[in-house]
């Protein structure tokens, strides 16, 4: 009887057999994967073997990379991330072409994770390493139908010298994305509460215990299509809201009327990331968002919005459209976010629900995910190219 192939060994073979025509993956570590995976397996690490993929060139040197590998991860190889001159880094460029969204070819995956994205979206890893800082984890999650978290700013070693960037996964679930959690995180989570413009501060906190522990439902949470500013597509914003409507019925979330008007951070988040954090109109609106999110998420509870104003673009790009529009005010204050696959637009384009969470609650914000995913439809994998 032919021995079944190893998880690593059927990765290999997705990839090897769908990224010609996705482009997902700029290298691909064959020879190199499966040796960590013997080793994983002898030794008995918890993660047995787990294939993943890190995003871009520099992603096996980051941090959750190496938690991951030190667990018994086997990162399969580099994703896709957008070449020079992407305005808005919205897809990604693979070894060979373009990246593209494994829905439909003539859109974007979104990005700057973008071949993590599509990757995870084709089945080809089981989960892959992201950097959001204005949206790049949750934007492609929301574009390719998968789960994307973007961890509290602060929490790991950002990638960004502004700070706004954080580490984040996406996986096929947020069930799926536990592990990298789990052995990331390493014991501790931030707190949940700190001075506005200042990062969290880390305290242990057993993460173990944490993920076990029941989130009792509802869920008290706040739904706002725009945030009081974005100009939403009316079909993404049905689509979120139908989602919505659903917990709602379901009894998951009880939804609380609180004033979610927060200001446009466009020009905030450009004066952070060019070097500006001083500047008083970026420091006026970062501490209005900061006592208006405060208030918004008191007493436990999450925000929900769209993930994106917009559904996936063509590849010559966005034009004058902040895909960015209902994330990045979270990069500027630092709290958890993550997208969640929502539905689909009537021209096939998936459409994501971001949960936001009070900073430092990253695995409470798994755990409500974790309840969410269980009402909503099950994500679907794309049709193979």
């Amino acid at each position: 009887m032919t021995p079944m192939p190893s998880a690593v060994a059927r990765a290999l073979e997705r990839i090897d057999r769908l990224d010609p025509a996705l482009h997902a993956f700029i290298e691909v570590w064959p020879d190199e994967a499966l040796a960590r995976e013997r080793e994983a397996v002898a030794r008995r690490l918890p993660l047995g073997g787990l294939p993943f993929a890190v995003k871009g060139p520099s992603g096996i040197r980051s941090f959750a990379a190496r938690r991951l590998i030190a667990a018994g991860g086997v990162p399969v190889g580099a994703t896709s991330v957008p070449g020079p001159g992407t305005h808005w880094q919205t897809w990604g460029r693979g070894a060979h072409s373009r990246t593209v969204n494994p829905w439909r070819a003539d859109r974007t995956p979104g990005g700057s994770s973008a071949g993590s994205a599509v990757a995870v979206a084709a089945g080809m890893v089981e989960l892959a390493t992201g950097s959001d800082g204005a949206g790049s984890v949750r934007i492609p999650a929301a574009w390719c139908g998968v789960f994307g978290l973007k961890t509290t700013n602060g929490l790991l070693p950002s990638p960004d010298r502004s700070g706004l960037a954080s580490a984040g996964v996406l996986a096929r679930s947020a069930a799926a994305a536990e592990p990298y959690l789990r052995q990331v995180l390493d014991g501790h989570e931030t707190s949940a509460t700190a001075p506005p413009l200042k990062m969290p501060t880390p305290v242990p906190v057993p993460i173990r215990r944490a993920l076990a522990l029941p989130l009792p439902l509802p869920l008290p949470a706040v739904y706002s299509e725009d945030l009081g500013f974005a100009d939403v597509d009316p079909e993404v914003a049905a689509v979120v809201g139908r989602a919505v409507d659903r917990l709602v019925a379901a009894g998951t979330v009880r939804l609380v009327e609180r004033d979610a008007r927060l200001l446009d951070p466009v020009g905030a988040w450009t004066a952070v990331r060019g070097g500006a954090p001083d500047d008083p109109e970026a420091v006026r609106v970062r501490r209005t968002n900061d006592e208006r999110l405060a208030a918004l998420l008191a007493g436990g509870a999450l925000l929900l919005t769209p993930a994106t104003p917009n559904r996936p673009h063509g590849h010559e790009g966005p034009g004058d459209f902040y895909s960015t529009a209902l994330t990045w005010a979270f990069n500027l204050s630092g709290h958890p976010a993550a997208s969640l696959p929502a539905g689909f637009t009537g021209d096939g384009c998936p459409v994501g629900l971001q949960l936001v969470a009070a900073r430092g609650a990253d695995l409470r914000l798994l755990a409500a995910a974790r309840a969410v995913e269980d009402v909503l439809p099950a994500a679907r994998r794309p049709p193979a190219r």
